[in-house]
C-alpha cells in the first residue's frame, strides 16, 4: 500500500511577467495624477479672431448671415467696452450670401484705414427683393446689433447708426423708433422719401418736420451728392431745414462735383469717426445744445497761378528709384501738364506752390513738390490717403530717351 503526498503549488510568476505588472500599475497611477491636475486648471477660452468674421442670427424662423468687424486689439477676456456702429448698406448690396454689404462704404474704408476706426461695426445684409424700411428687416438690424453688442461687449453709450443709399433710408427710420439708442448717427446719400415709394413726396410739408421731432438732438450728421440724380440733394435739405427748426443738432454737407457716390469720400473724412467717438448717449439728450451747420464742399480746392519760372522749374522728367522712368512734366503757357510712360496726358493745376492736384481726377491725389536749398525742383512724392511715392527729377543733361516730349 502507498501514499500519494500531493504538495499544493505556489503561484510564483517569474521576473518578466512582474515587471510588466509593475510598469502597468506605474502608467496609471500618472495618468490618473495628470487627468486630476488638468482638471483642476481652468479652461481657457481659445483666442478670438479679429477682423472681418462670418456670423448668422436666426430670426422669425429665418436665419440670415452677415458680417461682424473686429479691431486687432478686440480681447475677449479684458471685458472692456468698445463704441460699435450698425451700418446698413445700399441697394446693390442686397443678397443672402452675407458678405457683399462688405465691399463699400464704412466696410471698405476700414479696410483702407483700420487705424481710424476702433469700432465693432455690426453689418447685417438685406436680401432681396426687401428693403431696409420693411419692419422685419428694421427688427433684423436690430437684432444683429443686440446679439453682437452682446458678444463682443459694445458699449450702450458708444453705439451709432450709419447708412448709405437705401441704408440711409433704413438709417431714418432706426433713428425715428429708437432715437435714445444712438450717440450719433451719419447718413450719406440717404433721405426719408424712399424711391420705391414717391408717394411719399406728397408729405413734403409735414413729414421731415415728424422725423426731427422724434429724433430731438441726437447728433445728426448728413453727407450728400449735390449732382445725386439718385436720391436728391433735396431730401437732405429739407431733413436740415427740419431738424434745425427744432432746435436740434445736425451738420449737412454737400459735396460739389459727386453724384450718387457721396458715401466714399464721406467714409473717407478723418473727422467721421472722431466726430462719432466725441458723442456718448445720455439721460437726457436734449440737455445737449442746439446746433447746426450746412457746408458745401467743392470736389478741388481753388487752383492758384504759377508764375512761369515756377513752370520751367518743374517741367522735365522724373524717374522711380530703381530709375525706370514715370513721367514728364511740362507746360504750355500758363497750362501745366502731366504725361506718363505710356503716353496719357493729363491736366494739372496747382493748389499752392508745394502742391499739384489733377483738377479732372479725383480729389485725393496730390503731387508733393520738393526743392533744395536754392529754389530747385528735385522730386515729386506722388501723394493720396493711403500711400506716398518719391520720383526723382532728371537732371536736363541726361535726359531719358523714354520720356522724350511729344507736344
Amino acid at each position: 500500500m502507498f501514499s500519494l503526498n500531493v504538495q499544493p503549488k505556489l503561484f510564483s510568476p517569474n521576473c518578466s511577467d512582474l515587471t510588466r505588472y509593475l510598469f502597468a500599475a506605474l502608467a496609471l497611477l500618472t495618468l490618473t495624477a495628470i487627468a486630476a491636475g488638468k482638471s483642476r486648471q481652468p479652461q481657457r477660452e481659445p483666442p478670438q479672431e479679429t477682423g472681418f468674421l462670418n456670423r448668422r442670427i436666426d430670426l422669425n424662423g429665418v436665419s440670415y448671415r452677415f458680417q461682424v468687424y473686429l479691431p486687432e486689439d478686440w480681447r475677449r477676456d479684458d471685458n472692456r467696452l468698445w463704441p460699435i456702429v450698425l451700418f446698413l448698406h445700399g441697394r446693390g448690396e442686397r443678397g443672402s450670401e452675407g458678405m457683399w454689404q462688405t465691399q463699400i462704404g464704412l466696410p471698405a474704408q476700414v479696410r483702407d484705414h483700420p487705424e481710424r476706426w476702433p469700432f465693432v461695426i455690426v453689418m447685417p445684409q438685406c436680401p432681396l427683393p426687401d428693403h431696409w424700411t420693411d419692419p422685419k428687416m428694421l427688427d433684423l438690424a436690430m437684432a444683429a446689433l443686440d446679439q453682437e453688442s452682446a458678444e463682443f461687449h459694445g458699449d450702450p453709450e458708444r453705439t451709432y447708426l450709419t447708412g448709405l443709399s437705401m441704408g440711409g433710408y433704413g438709417a431714418w427710420e432706426l433713428a425715428r423708433l429708437h432715437p435714445r439708442r444712438w450717440a450719433a448717427i451719419a447718413i450719406a446719400a440717404g433721405g426719408i422719401f424712399w424711391s420705391y415709394d414717391p408717394e411719399r413726396w406728397q408729405e413734403a410739408s409735414t413729414l421731415p418736420a415728424e422725423y426731427a421731432q422724434a429724433i430731438g438732438r441726437t447728433p445728426l450728421w448728413l453727407f450728400h451728392g449735390g449732382e445725386d440724380n439718385v436720391v436728391s440733394p433735396r431730401q437732405s435739405e429739407l431733413l436740415y431745414q427740419a431738424v434745425k427748426a427744432a432746435g436740434g443738432n445736425i451738420r449737412l454737407w454737400i459735396y460739389q462735383g459727386y453724384g450718387h457716390d457721396c458715401w466714399t469720400r464721406a467714409y473717407n473724412e478723418p473727422e467721421l469717426p472722431r466726430w462719432l467717438l466725441s458723442h456718448k448717449l445720455t439721460a437726457q439728450p436734449e440737455l445737449l445744445p442746439a446746433a447746426a451747420e450746412r457746408l458745401v464742399i467743392p470736389r478741388h480746392p481753388a487752383a492758384i497761378k504759377l508764375s512761369l519760372a515756377t513752370l520751367d522749374s518743374l517741367s522735365g522728367e522724373y524717374l522711380e528709384p530703381n530709375g525706370h522712368g514715370v513721367m514728364t512734366i511740362y507746360h504750355q503757357g500758363d497750362a501745366l501738364y502731366e504725361k506718363d510712360q505710356y503716353g496719357s496726358i493729363i491736366e494739372l493745376a496747382a493748389e499752392s506752390p508745394m502742391a499739384l492736384f489733377f483738377p479732372n481726377g479725383t480729389s485725393l491725389l496730390r503731387l508733393l513738390i520738393e526743392r533744395d536749398a536754392q529754389g530747385r525742383v528735385t522730386a515729386l512724392v506722388f501723394h493720396d490717403d493711403r500711400h506716398e511715392e518719391r520720383w526723382e527729377k532728371l537732371p536736363p543733361a541726361t535726359a531719358h530717351p523714354a520720356l522724350a516730349l511729344r507736344h
